[in-house]
Order: structure tokens, then C-alpha cells, then sequence
């Protein structure tokens, strides 16, 4: 292949989607990594990626895809189901830690000079009086989330890699993503649907660093040439609260926004519950225990760094809604 070359895993998730979309516009060749061409197909149908069909647990099997690639974007983890319950952590480990060393064994083999990873600002310990930055210590949260904790284990091994190694890593530390795109979906687009549906009696007292997913992804981008080598980067809008979103999308659709707000034992009271009978029924808990503990957390996260290195910019929070809403009318969804 000519000219510059990404390769993409996750490459149908939220962040996937749209960083391929960019890469595409910005002149790049793109290979995506995909479990199902079909599904990806379905929502990307005329898309100019190049899907390369694979499970990111099987490295080897799609590493001969890496030929010619210039940069590794690392977008793919396994996170959605796991909010659900069960006991989820050995594959989740598989994938979001053990595989991501694998991934980067197999590029610098290949002579990749550079691979973007995403973290997740999950991993920083914050503060309810003020905003933090990667200097934070890793969240104490972290022990009960456990998304967040192999977000940190991934760190780490990165970490340990690099001192080997003589490929570059950059890793990306996104705040609550939010977009067009979401096919999943994610709990934040699962929340825009649940309010424009006019689901939520009421809503929670919490709150977090809303971050529109092609900033993201432009900050992906951005640090193939600007990112330091072993270096992090928060990427996160400004904190937003559930009644923030909630306002803004009723002001937007006509909806009426949950007027209620549910106080925080009793919120976690009925997560506690609802945990319960999701488990004995395997139905699908509409209202996360883990997830509602994130969002009272309301993580308060700085993007000096990011913005001062890396050029990141946010564009405003009613375009990320509007632009949300629009592609779930587009798709059949509301």
C-alpha cells in the first residue's frame, strides 16, 4: 500500500468507527479489525476500510495484516458485557491486558515504529474539589471496577514493555464517550435512547466527563506525530451531569427530561437489587450496580495536557447530543 497506512482493532465499536471515518477523510489507508465483515459492513457500507476479519484473543491469526502498516490504533477491550453480571474477569483480563502485549509483540515484529493505545481516565484518582491530571495517583475505585483496574494492569505491562521495546506507545485516557456511531450500544448512548424513549422516571445524582468520541479519535490521530513516547493523555470534556444530559436532550427532542432525582443510597439500593434479579433470572440489569457507582464518582478530569501537546480541542456538548440523536434516527432506533 501507498502513502500512510493505520491498522484499527475495534475497528465496529463506537471509538473504532469513527476514528477509521477520520482516518479515511485525512488521506490514510485503513485496515480494520473486525469480528463479523457482515455487521460491519451493515453499518459502515460504504466505507473505504479494509476489514480484516479477526478476534483480538488470536493475535497471530490476523498479525500478517500488520504488512505495510504504519501505525496501530488499539480502540478494541472488552467492557459492555461486563457491566452485567457474572463473573467476567478472566476474559476480560485476556483481552484488555494479555492481548494488548501480545498486539504489540507482533507489530514491533512486524516493524511497527508506533501503536495508539486507548485507556480509559477510569484509571486516574480524583478529587471532589478539583480537577485531576495524569499526575494522579491510579483510582482506588479501580479495586471494585474492574474494567478500570485491567485498564491499569494494561498500563503497567505497557510500562514494562517499553523498556525493551524500541516501538513508541502513546496511550489516550478518554472521558465518557459519547456520539454518532454508537451502534452497541454503549451506556452513554443507551441513556440518550432511555431519555428520548421517556424510560427514566428519574435520574441519578451523578455525573462525568462527557466527551464527544471524534475529539477522541482526532486526538488519536494527533498523537502519531505530536504524543510522547510512554506518555498518557486525558482526553475528556468538561463534567457533565445526569441532569445536564437530561435537560439538554428534552431541549433538543421535546421530550420531557426526568424531572426526579433519585438520592444516591436509594439509587444504589435499586442497582443493588435489580443486580440481584438479573442474576437469578440472566436477564439484562437495566441500571448497573458498578455503573451507577462510576457516575456518583462525577470524575473531574483535566485535558491541559492533551490540549497543550496534542492540539486537542471539544466541540460543544449540544452538537454531541444533536449529532447523537440524528444518527439514531437515521439508523431506525428511535
Amino acid at each position: 500500500m501507498n502513502g500512510k497506512t493505520a491498522f484499527v482493532t475495534g475497528a465496529t465499536g463506537l471509538l473504532g468507527s469513527n476514528l477509521c471515518q477520520l482516518l479515511i477523510s485525512q488521506g490514510w489507508q485503513v485496515k480494520g479489525l473486525v469480528r463479523s465483515i457482515d455487521k460491519a459492513k451493515h453499518f459502515q457500507p460504504n466505507s473505504r476500510v479494509q476489514f480484516i476479519q479477526g478476534d483480538i484473543e488470536n493475535v497471530p491469526a490476523f498479525a500478517p495484516a500488520f504488512k505495510d502498516v504504519k501505525v496501530v490504533f488499539h480502540t478494541a477491550a472488552f467492557f459492555r458485557e461486563y457491566y452485567q453480571p457474572g463473573s467476567h474477569w478472566k476474559k476480560m483480563k485476556r483481552i484488555n491486558v494479555d492481548a494488548t502485549i501480545q498486539l504489540l509483540q507482533a507489530a514491533e515484529a512486524q516493524g511497527i515504529a508506533r501503536t495508539i493505545f486507548t485507556s480509559s481516565s477510569g484509571v486516574i484518582q480524583t478529587y471532589p474539589h478539583h480537577v485531576a491530571t495524569e499526575t494522579a495517583p491510579y483510582s482506588e475505585f479501580a479495586q471494585k471496577n474492574l474494567y478500570f483496574k485491567t485498564k491499569i494492569l494494561a498500563e503497567q505491562e505497557i510500562y514494562r514493555f517499553l523498556e525493551t521495546s524500541q516501538m513508541d506507545v502513546v496511550m489516550i485516557l478518554p472521558g465518557w464517550m459519547m456520539g454518532p456511531g454508537d451502534a452497541a450500544p454503549t451506556s452513554a448512548g443507551q441513556l440518550v435512547l432511555d431519555i428520548l424513549a421517556s424510560k427514566l422516571p428519574g435520574i441519578i445524582n451523578g455525573g462525568a466527563s462527557l466527551t464527544d468520541v471524534r475529539d477522541v479519535a482526532a486526538a488519536m490521530i494527533s498523537a502519531t506525530e505530536r504524543g510522547k513516547r510512554g506518555e498518557r493523555y486525558i482526553v475528556a470534556g468538561s463534567l457533565k451531569t445526569m441532569r445536564d444530559i437530561a435537560l439538554e436532550l428534552g431541549a433538543i427532542s421535546g421530550v420531557k427530561a426526568p424531572k426526579i432525582v433519585i438520592p444516591d443510597k436509594i439509587a444504589l439500593s435499586i442497582a443493588w437489587l435489580l443486580e440481584i434479579w438479573a442474576r437469578s433470572t440472566g436477564r439484562v440489569n437495566p441500571m448497573p450496580l458498578l455503573g451507577i457507582q462510576t457516575l456518583l464518582e462525577k470524575a473531574n478530569l483535566s485535558s491541559a495536557k492533551a490540549i497543550q501537546e496534542l492540539g486537542v480541542t471539544f466541540r460543544p456538548f449540544t452538537d454531541t447530543l444533536k449529532d447523537t440523536v440524528l444518527w439514531y434516527q437515521s439508523q431506525g432506533y428511535l
